[in-house]
This record gives structure tokens, C-alpha cells and sequence, in this order.
């Protein structure tokens, strides 16, 4: 596996895949081609199919300069490496061709080539199974965060305060933001509402309306372009910050503690990107919002003094009540059902953290049994339910704005 850090990316929304990556793709060209005058750039599949409503073509015109770089789509053609790619050329004063480059976006905002998966960082960890970090944990009496140390330095903790320091601003901004969100889906923000009709229900329900209401504020922030952390894709951003955030302020948890749980955290997804997917396009929603609910569980789970078993029973519980959640972007927006989810999902790792820390962490499915069966499940999900925006919520959803739109 490699470092937290590309897993973790600070940037703006709405999409790590479809945001995120390309930008990051043209930025490479360009620095590659900088004396070619004109760029052609091939957008595939699923990166076609909902490009337009994630800001694909922003992102990408942002580098190259829209006046030179012309843009195709090419929704119905999947290249065999990933539902996610993209083709850049670019042409010099004689229309010679000067670099011809296939790239993909392969989840959470990294990029990847065929046989090659990662463009900019070595494998750090040479046990990349939750299965074998938990018999070292248990062998050493060491916690995973102490894994983690131990294969990133201990620089990797300045790192992961940055990304603190920008979940908790993301969750601020999204309580202080009001109004629609951009798009045409005319969906009004709710985080600012939830926060103070919270506040007036007793002590459960209390609890539970902050939590929707961080969730959605950190989410509504990346579908407004704002500044996020991928956690472990930008549509499901929402949800680990909500509960790191819930829990420093509710029971008062330093800082020092939460970095060692968001370490925790983020050893689970990496295990996941790993081994399977975090890539809507590729796995669904599951891997996704799944992901990030395993993520915030296992967090959750480390900071209420879980032991290794326990938290990776928190973990294994929040991927396994994701199976076969399929990504079907209305409009190609990470709007609906997205926002909702990251709420969901949020208030779905606590109850995984509370089911967990009443056993002894004893349980027959492993994290591992689930990541490879989620891994298949996304394989075997129809392209429709992928991120494309054509099937499920998504495709009833354009069935009635066409009809509303042609009267």
C-alpha cells in the first residue's frame, strides 16, 4: 500500500474522479508539453457520462486554456482499464502530435496507467491486509496508528493535522453557508437547519441531528466546490469528518487523539483502495460512501478505547451494510442521493462503534472476506448503476425533467 497522503487529498469539490484527477491529469500534460499550442482531450465512459454535471471539463479547461484545448465526450465508450478515462494530445506549430497519453482516474482523485497504478508514490506497506495488521497488533500489543507510524515516519502526523485542521473549517463553513447549490437540480442547502433544529430535542435525538447536521455541511461545502478532504472520494466526504468532528466537540477529545483515529481510518480505506475500489465508477456507491462509513467506524470505535478487534469489527460491520450500493447521480450532480448518504452513513459507523464495543470483537466475516466480496459485487453490477447517471434514481429522475421539459 502506499502513504495516507494519496489517500487523503485536501482539494475542492464536487468530485475526486471527476474533478480532482482530471485536473490533476492536465496539470502533468501541460508540464510535459509546454511548448505545444493547441490540446485535444478524449473523455470515456462513465468520466463522459457525468463529466459535465461534476465540472469535468472546468477542471480541465482551468490548466489548458480553453481557447486551445478541445474537449470530446465519449460516454458509450469504455476503455478496458477503467470505466474512468481520458486521453490527451497535444499538437506543435506544425500540428505534429507531441505527447499521445491514456490516463485514469481511478478513485479518490489518483490517477493510474494500465499496469501501472499509482503515477507518483512507492509501496510503504508491506502488510496490506487487515487480516495481517490485526494478528501484528494483537502479537505487539501495538494499535494500528502505530502501524501506521511506523510505515509512513512520524511526519505523516503533520500531515494528517492539516487534513484536521481542513475537516473541521469544511464542517464550519458548511453550518455558516445557506442558499441553493449550483446546478440545476435547485437543491437548497440543509446543514445551517438541521444544526439548529437539533438543538431543540432532548438528549438521542439531539446527538443525532448535529450529526446530520456536520454531514451534510461538510457535504454540501464539496458540492458547492469548497474545500474538502477526500475521505476517501470526495462524494463521500461528509462522512468521517462528521464523526471526528461529533465527538471532539461532544466529548471532548483532543486533538492528538483524533489524529491517531483519523491514521486508523484511513489504514482501513487504504486496505480498501488497496484490494478493491474506492471508485463510483468502477465498485458503485459501495465503495464510496461504504468505504468512508467503514472508515468513520473503525475512528469511532479506536477513540471509545476499542480494542484492534473491536475496531476492526466496527470497520468490517460499516463496508458490509454498504453491499451493492449503486452510485446514480441525479443529473451527474453529487447532490442526490449523495448528500443524504453522507448523513446516513455517518449516523450507520456510530451504530457500528456501538454494536462492536458490546462484543469482544469476536465475528465469522472478516474486513477482508467483505472488501473482496465487495470488490466482486461492483464487478457484477451493471454499468448503469456506476456512476453513469443512467440507471436508478438517476434515469427516473431525467424521465421526468424531459417530460417537464417538453410540454
Amino acid at each position: 500500500m502506499i502513504t495516507l497522503k494519496e489517500l487523503y487529498r485536501i482539494g475542492y469539490g464536487p468530485s475526486s474522479s471527476h474533478t480532482m484527477a482530471p485536473r490533476k491529469a492536465a496539470t502533468l500534460f501541460l508540464e510535459r508539453n509546454s511548448k505545444a499550442i493547441r490540446f485535444e482531450v478524449t473523455l470515456y465512459g462513465s468520466l463522459a457520462a457525468t463529466g459535465k454535471g461534476h465540472m469535468t471539463d472546468k477542471a480541465i479547461l482551468d490548466v489548458l486554456d480553453e481557447p486551445r484545448t478541445t474537449i470530446t465526450w465519449k460516454p458509450k465508450t469504455f476503455l478496458p482499464y477503467h470505466p474512468n478515462g481520458m486521453k490527451f494530445q497535444g499538437f506543435d506549430p506544425e500540428g505534429h502530435i507531441t505527447e499521445d497519453w491514456t490516463v485514469f482516474s481511478i478513485g479518490g482523485g489518483a490517477l493510474g496507467e494500465e499496469g501501472k497504478q499509482n503515477l507518483t508514490f512507492e509501496e510503504i506497506y508491506p502488510m496490506n491486509s487487515a487480516t495481517e495488521i490485526l494478528a501484528w497488533c494483537m502479537h505487539t500489543g501495538k494499535s494500528y496508528w502505530e502501524y501506521v507510524e511506523e510505515c509512513e515516519g512520524k511526519d505523516i502526523w503533520d500531515y494528517l493535522e492539516e487534513v484536521w485542521n481542513t475537516m473541521q473549517q469544511a464542517v464550519r463553513n458548511g453550518l455558516e453557508h445557506e442558499g441553493v447549490l449550483p446546478g440545476p437540480l435547485g437543491l437548497r442547502r440543509k446543514a445551517t437547519s438541521y444544526y439548529v433544529r437539533a438543538d431543540g430535542y432532548q438528549h438521542s435525538m439531539r446527538t443525532r441531528g448535529l450529526l446530520f447536521a456536520y454531514a451534510l455541511a461538510v457535504s454540501e461545502e464539496n458540492a458547492g466546490g469548497g474545500k474538502i478532504v477526500t475521505a476517501p472520494t470526495c462524494g463521500s466526504c461528509g462522512v468521517l469528518p462528521s464523526v471526528l468532528y461529533h465527538l471532539s466537540v461532544s466529548r471532548h477529545i483532543s486533538d492528538q487523539r483524533i489524529l491517531k483515529a483519523l491514521a486508523t481510518a484511513g489504514l482501513f480505506g487504504n486496505i480498501v483502495k488497496n484490494n478493491a475500489s474506492i471508485s463510483g465508477a468502477e465498485v458503485g456507491c459501495q465503495g464510496e460512501v461504504g468505504v468512508a462509513c467503514a472508515m468513520a467506524a473503525a475512528a469511532a470505535a479506536q477513540l471509545f478505547g476499542g480494542t484492534p478487534a473491536q475496531i476492526e469489527y466496527a470497520a468490517e460491520m460499516g463496508l458490509e451494510h454498504h453491499l451493492g450500493l449503486t452510485c446514480d447521480p441525479v443529473c451527474g450532480l453529487v447532490q442526490i442521493p449523495c448528500i443524504e448518504r453522507n448523513a446516513y452513513a455517518a449516523a450507520r459507523a456510530m451504530d457500528a462503534n456501538s454494536y462492536a464495543m458490546l462484543t469482544d470483537g469476536a465475528h465469522q466475516v472478516s474486513f477482508d472476506k467483505v472488501v473482496e466480496v465487495m470488490k466482486k459485487t461492483g464487478h457484477d453490477l451493471p454499468s448503469l448503476y456506476k456512476e453513469t447517471g443512467e440507471g436508478g434514481l438517476a434515469e427516473d429522475y431525467k424521465r421526468m425533467w424531459d417530460t417537464l421539459h417538453t410540454r
